[in-house]
């Protein structure tokens, strides 16, 4: 099966930002095509190091949060509280 490569890129920036930590500090363990479009695209640090992590930058990190929020957060229906003692 083929995939569209801009919706993976997409989805792995979503993990990256979801998954960061220190504002934008996050393991690397992607594929290495991705990452290294991801670097070209100004959204991460170089993944060619030796480091286990790489950082994302500002924009990367601002567009990363959006995605993982947009696929992965979790809905509330109206009404319903996330917090148990409101």
């Amino acid at each position: 099966m083929e995939y569209d490569d801009k919706l993976v890129e997409d989805a792995v920036l979503a993990l990256l930002a979801a998954f960061s930590f220190n504002d934008g500090n996050t393991w690397k363990g992607f594929d290495f095509e991705i990452m290294n479009r991801l670097h070209q695209q100004g959204l991460i640090t170089d993944p060619v190091n030796r480091n286990k992590s790489i950082w994302l930058t500002e924009e990367g990190l601002e567009r990363g949060r959006r995605i993982a929020d947009r696929l992965f957060g979790l809905k509330t229906p109206p009404g319903n509280s996330s917090n148990p003692d409101a």
